[in-house]
């Protein structure tokens, strides 16, 4: 299976604006998910590739004992930051899925929030099969795409290529036939009881939320894009003003949470997919 090169600073100079511009994971979904797996308070959830926090914090305002992994420091400092700010005790630890081993402990649920992509996703379930407790799950969340008004997204990419191509190259590849998606890899491995839980959200976003979320990507942080980040910008608003002369967009998405068990903690080990 081809895995992506792993980079453990790829998301450098990008904590802040992660934390603020990417979209968030509703608490109704958090919610749904933690009573689907049967978490209850002191249970063990690992987020794998925490970034910023955002699953972290919210499973452990649920009560959950919560350790966050990831390989870039800056995605820990904001991560530390933000669960001080709200009051909690995380166990955040520098690390990748490439450092798992059994001295992390046991979990009902490990969480990984847009970053199972960048893992050897076959090597890495192997790791969890250790990790997770008998009923226990793994939790893929990710947003997809539904439709936005005036449609950015185009826009965007085409900006992003010309200015960032070798990073693009690997968004390519993602949306290839080449490209399993995580469903397929999930059904050969030791959870292949696989299901989804989603929402869907209307938001109004503005140019500077969609600046700010150019700058949250690997393609075109600040770190990757240097002294190309203030064409960029440039190019990215003035495209987006072409768009929309008022400055304003409408996006409807959709955010959901592929669940995986063991094949013997359900009958059904069909991909199924909840209503949102």
């Amino acid at each position: 299976m081809t895995t992506l090169p792993f980079e453990p600073r790829r998301f450098r100079s990008t904590a802040a604006f992660y934390s603020r511009y990417r979209i968030p994971y509703p608490e109704a979904l958090i919610r749904a998910v933690a009573q689907r797996v049967g978490l209850a308070p002191g249970d063990g959830v690992l987020d794998l590739g925490c970034g910023p926090g955002p699953l972290a914090i919210a499973f452990a305002q649920l009560g959950m004992r919560v350790t966050g992994l990831d390989p870039e420091p800056e995605m820990l400092a904001t991560a530390k930051a933000n669960a001080a700010e709200a009051g909690l005790d995380i166990d955040f630890r520098q690390g990748s899925s490439y450092d798992l081993g059994p001295g992390f402990g046991r979990f009902k649920l490990v969480t990984m929030g847009r970053s199972f992509h960048w893992m050897d996703r076959a090597a890495t379930l192997v790791a969890l099969d250790s990790l997770i407790e008998p009923g226990g799950a793994i939790g893929l969340f990710h947003d997809r795409r539904i439709s936005s008004s005036p449609d950015w997204r185009d826009l965007m990419e085409g900006i992003a290529e010309k200015f960032s191509p070798e990073r693009s190259q690997n968004r390519h590849f993602r949306r290839s036939p080449d490209w399993a998606p995580h469903e397929e890899v999930l059904l050969q491995s030791r959870f292949p009881a696989v299901e989804t839980i989603g929402r869907v959200l209307a938001r109004d976003i503005t140019i500077d939320d969609l600046v700010g979320r150019a700058y949250s990507m690997s393609v075109t942080s600040p770190e990757t894009l240097g002294d190309r980040r203030e064409a960029f910008e440039e190019a990215l608003r003035t495209a987006l003003a072409g768009a929309s002369p008022d400055g304003r967009f409408t996006e409807i998405v959709g955010v959901d949470a592929i669940l995986a068990f063991r094949a013997d903690a359900t009958a059904d080990t069909a991909v199924t997919r909840t209503a949102t």
